[in-house]
C-alpha cells in the first residue's frame, strides 16, 4: 500500500479518480471522451458551470466576484495580477514569506514598483513576518497565504486599506476564509482541488481593467471573465476533474469539515515531531503549515537512513525541498488520517532502532 505525501501534483480522492477515467472512456454517456469532447459542446459548458457554482458555494464567494478558469499555473499569475492592477508610475506592496511570493514579487517588477513590506528570508523563511504596515497607496498589497517549500502558513489575513490579493495554491479549500476580505485569490489546482493543468482565479469585478494598460487578450481578467473561461481551449479534462473533487468535497461536507480533519492531521503528525527524540520541526511553531509539515532529523546521518526505511513502508514524497532538506509531508484535503498513522507509526519504529 502506498501513502502519498507528495507535494503536488498530489493526492486526489480514489473516487474522483474512478469517474475522471470513465469519462476518458465515455463522458456522460455521449459515446464521446472527455479528452475529446469539444468545450463549445453544451455538455462542457454545464461542467464550468457548476464548477464555478461549486467554487462560489464551497467558498461563500459574495455576489460582485467572478471564478475563472485558466492556464499557466499560479506562476503565470505572478505575471497577470500585476498587469491588470498595477498601473503606471504606481507600487505593489509584497511580503515575502517564501519561495513563491519571492518569485511572484520578482515577476512584478517588470511592471512597475514594488515594495517588500517584509521579509523572513534571513531566517530562511521560517516564520511569516507580522510586524510590517500595508502602504494605504499601494495599487494591491500581494500575501502568499501558504509556503508548501518551508511548511509556513498564515492563519490570520491583514487587513488591508488596498486590495488584497493571495496566492493560495496550497491551501484552497483546506479552511474557511472570507472572501470578501480579498480582492483577488488564485490558485494552482494540483493541491486541493484537482490536477495540473488549470488554475483558479477568485476576482473582485471592481478591479477589472484597473492598470488601465492594454493587455493581450489572453492575459486580461475581463476578457476571460466575459468569455466564462472559453476564450480559448481550455483545459477540458482538468476542469472536469476538479469537477468531481468539488463534488467530493461538498459530499464530505465542504470547506468546514475539512477545516476540522486537516487541523486533526496536522497535529497528530506534530506531536510525533515534538515527541520524538530523533525528529524536530523547521519552523516557528505558531506559523506550522496545516498543508506542509517539515522536519528534519536531530542526526542528519539518519536521515538517508529514515527516508529509505520510510519508503520500504509505502510512504511516497516525503522527501524535503533541497532549499530546506530533511522531510515534508504534505497532506492535503484527500489524504486520510490513516495515513498520516502510518507515518507516525513508522517514525516511532525507526526511533526504537535507532534511540
Amino acid at each position: 500500500m502506498k501513502f502519498n505525501f507528495g507535494a503536488g501534483p498530489c493526492i486526489l480522492p480514489q473516487e474522483v479518480f474512478k469517474q475522471a477515467s470513465q469519462a476518458v472512456l465515455n463522458f456522460n454517456d455521449t459515446g464521446l471522451s472527455i479528452l475529446e469532447i469539444s468545450h463549445r459542446a453544451p455538455e462542457f459548458e454545464a461542467v464550468v458551470e457548476e464548477a464555478t457554482r461549486l467554487v462560489k458555494e464551497l467558498l461563500n464567494v459574495p455576489d460582485g466576484y467572478s471564478v475563472l478558469f485558466l492556464q499557466g499555473g499560479a506562476s503565470l499569475q505572478f505575471s497577470m495580477v500585476p498587469a491588470n492592477l498595477l498601473g503606471e508610475g504606481q507600487t505593489a506592496a509584497y511580503l515575502d514569506s517564501g519561495a513563491w511570493s519571492s518569485k511572484a514579487l520578482k515577476e512584478a517588477k517588470l511592471y512597475g514598483n514594488v515594495n517588500v513590506v517584509a521579509s523572513s528570508k534571513e531566517a530562511n523563511y521560517t516564520y511569516i513576518p507580522k510586524t510590517y504596515e500595508i502602504p494605504a497607496d499601494a495599487a494591491y498589497f500581494h500575501i502568499t497565504s501558504n509556503n508548501t517549500i518551508f511548511g509556513t502558513e498564515l492563519f490570520e489575513f491583514p487587513k488591508s486599506p488596498v486590495p488584497l490579493v493571495s496566492d493560495m495554491s496550497s491551501d484552497i479549500f483546506s479552511r474557511e476564509i472570507n472572501v470578501a476580505d480579498f480582492g483577488l485569490i488564485y490558485a494552482g489546482a494540483q493541491k486541493n482541488m484537482g490536477p495540473a493543468g488549470v488554475t483558479l482565479v477568485i476576482i473582485k469585478d471592481e478591479l477589472f481593467g484597473k492598470s488601465g494598460k492594454k493587455l493581450p487578450s489572453m492575459l486580461d481578467y475581463k476578457v476571460q471573465a466575459d468569455n466564462k473561461s472559453l476564450y480559448n481551449t481550455p483545459p477540458v479534462f482538468a476542469i472536469y476533474t476538479s469537477l468531481l473533487n468539488l463534488r467530493w468535497l461538498k459530499s464530505k461536507g465542504g470547506v468546514a469539515q475539512m477545516e476540522k480533519e486537516n487541523i486533526a492531521k496536522a497535529a497528530a503528525l506534530y506531536e510525533e515531531i515534538d515527541r520524538n527524540p530523533l525528529f524536530k520541526g523547521t519552523c516557528a511553531g505558531e506559523d506550522r503549515s496545516r498543508m506542509n509539515v517539515c522536519f528534519v532529523m536531530e542526526n542528519p546521518e539518519l536521515e538517508k537512513p529514515f527516508l529509505k526505511f520510510a519508503e520500504e513502508r509505502g510512504m511516497v514524497g516525503i522527501k524535503g525541498h533541497r532549499s530546506v532538506g530533511g522531510f515534508r509531508a504534505s497532506i492535503y484535503n484527500a489524504l486520510p488520517i490513516t495515513s498520516i498513522h502510518a507515518l507516525v507509526e513508522a517514525m516511532q519504529e525507526f526511533a526504537e532502532k535507532h534511540a
